[in-house]
Order: structure tokens, then C-alpha cells, then sequence
């Protein structure tokens, strides 16, 4: 495999849409966000400018995948106003690349932090995942024997 140079970076942007605020969260009556840009889109956003950065590392067949984010949402931005990401190349630990990450929007920084990403096989991937998805399987809550 291939490395990135020191701080190679890709980024992403997007247009908030009413899709994209904490109020598309509410699951249920009594669940209450507020109507403005969730901190999950923006996670998702530093996730695909992480996912951009490492595409020329990846060999037919495989994909990036988050690992671990580690990130503050700094301040709220309204639908319609434009938010960019930004992923930055910082290093590895072991099999995990790890990016800095940044969010902002016209009036400045709104989110950062790390983010972590391994490069698997998408083979590999989704066939651990139809395990999970094993019907005869007995479901149990954390914690549960």
C-alpha cells in the first residue's frame, strides 16, 4: 500500500438542507432538536472529506472506513448556508490513518477534531455485517447474559 504525504488534504462540501438539521433527529413524539445543522452531518461531512483524501490508496475492491471520530461542534449554522470540511493527513497508528478535521462555515469555524479511517475490503465488510444481520441470532441489550 501506498502513503499519503504529511499533510495531503481532501475536502467536502454541502448546502444545509432541512434534511440536514438536528430536527430530521426527532424519532418520536418528546424527542426536541434544535433547527439548526446536526453535529451528525457534520461528523458525516468530515467523514467523507477523510473517505476523499484516501481514495487513491485504495486498490479495486476495497474502501476507507470511520474508525473513530473524536470531534467538537463549536457553533450552529442555519439551512441554507454552505459548509465545507476539510480532512487533513496527520499520520498512522498501526492500520488506522489519522486525519485532522475541521468544519466551517461563512462566519468561521464551527467543528474539529480527529478522525480515524482503516482502508478494508468492502468484500470483507459487508459480509461481517450479514453475519450481524443473522435472523436466527438472539438479540441482547449491552450488558445483558
Amino acid at each position: 500500500m501506498s502513503e499519503l504525504m504529511p499533510d495531503a488534504e481532501a475536502q467536502a462540501c454541502l448546502t444545509v438542507r432541512d434534511s440536514d438539521l438536528a430536527t430530521s433527529l426527532n424519532l418520536e413524539p418528546g424527542d426536541a432538536f434544535p433547527p439548526v445543522f446536526a453535529t451528525s452531518r457534520m461528523v458525516a461531512l468530515m467523514e467523507v472529506a477523510g473517505a476523499r483524501l484516501l481514495r487513491p490508496l485504495l486498490a479495486p475492491g476495497e474502501l476507507s472506513v470511520g474508525v473513530t471520530v473524536d470531534i467538537t461542534h463549536a457553533a450552529a449554522t442555519p439551512v441554507g448556508v454552505g459548509v465545507s470540511a476539510t480532512a487533513r493527513y496527520v499520520g498512522r497508528e498501526g492500520r488506522l490513518f489519522v486525519l485532522e478535521v475541521t468544519a466551517w462555515d461563512a462566519g468561521g469555524e464551527i467543528g474539529r477534531g480527529t478522525h480515524k479511517r482503516a482502508i478494508i475490503s468492502t468484500e470483507r465488510l459487508l459480509s461481517g455485517a450479514a453475519r450481524r444481520n443473522n435472523p436466527s441470532a438472539e438479540v441482547r441489550s449491552p450488558g445483558s447474559r
